[in-house]
């Protein structure tokens, strides 16, 4: 379980996160959506230690992760795994070895049978077999997305961060990574949280939405919730961001 309480953080003046509290239940999938710049990225960050809030706490799995020193939130981040939104993978480098990664950076011994086991185990599960031997610039758009993710799962984290999954994506391939992020879901069991600007993935992936306004958790509900709410300010972002 993940909670977020209080938590305050800004950029010289600009005041980003103004008190977010926020609770995400094991095994659950959560959207975060709102406004762009409105902290949603900022958020994933703290969770996972890369800042830390002025203000307020992260808890995961009853560890405060705001006290942790560096060696602890290494630890900590074992469990996590974190797909950027621009996919973050490295053109020097071949999709097995983008993949494997994590796994060759790690303080755990594996054998490179265990290493090429796992990369083919996880590009099957994105469904992208056989192609551990190509450069990332033989790859499109939604393929380095499905890469990024595999390289996510390689550790088998508990916890998957998705930082903006489908920008720059047109609508057939956003569809399938949804679709991918959902069955994701189904086989590994991990916690999710996806921070998006697309309703179309509110409605594809989550079974909660929280929607974020002028630096806190406005709204919390289902997707349903979300989409049929008369309030003012959910009602103007929907049809927003639907047009």
């Amino acid at each position: 379980m993940i909670e977020l309480k209080g938590l305050y953080k800004k950029f010289g003046d600009n005041e980003v996160l103004k008190g977010v509290d926020l609770t995400i239940p094991q095994g659950e999938t959560l959207v975060i959506v709102g406004k762009s710049g409105c902290g949603k990225s900022v958020m994933l960050k703290l969770i996972v230690g890369l800042l830390k809030p002025d203000s307020g706490t992260v808890v995961i799995d009853g560890k405060l992760v705001n006290t942790m020193n560096q060696k602890e939130l290494y630890e900590m981040r074992k469990d996590f795994g974190y797909l950027f939104q621009s996919g973050a993978i490295f053109d020097s480098l071949t999709v097995e070895e983008n993949v494997a990664l994590p796994l060759v950076e790690s303080d755990t011994v594996y054998s490179a049978g265990e290493i090429k086991n796992r990369v083919e185990e996880k590009l099957e599960l994105v469904g992208l077999p056989g192609i551990g031997h190509l450069k990332p610039s033989e790859l499109s758009g939604g393929m380095r997305k499905r890469v990024g993710l595999a390289r996510a799962m390689i550790t088998n984290p508990s916890y998957i961060l998705y930082d903006e999954p489908t920008t720059g994506l047109d609508p057939i391939m956003s569809d399938s990574i949804d679709s991918l992020i959902f069955d994701v879901k189904a086989k590994v069991k991990a916690t999710a949280i996806v921070v998006t600007h697309d309703m179309f993935s509110v409605k594809n992936v989550a079974d909660k939405v929280a929607m974020m306004h002028e630096g806190k958790i406005y709204f919390t509900g289902t997707p349903e919730e979300l989409m049929s709410s008369k309030d003012a300010v959910i009602y103007e972002f929907v049809k927003r961001t639907n047009s």
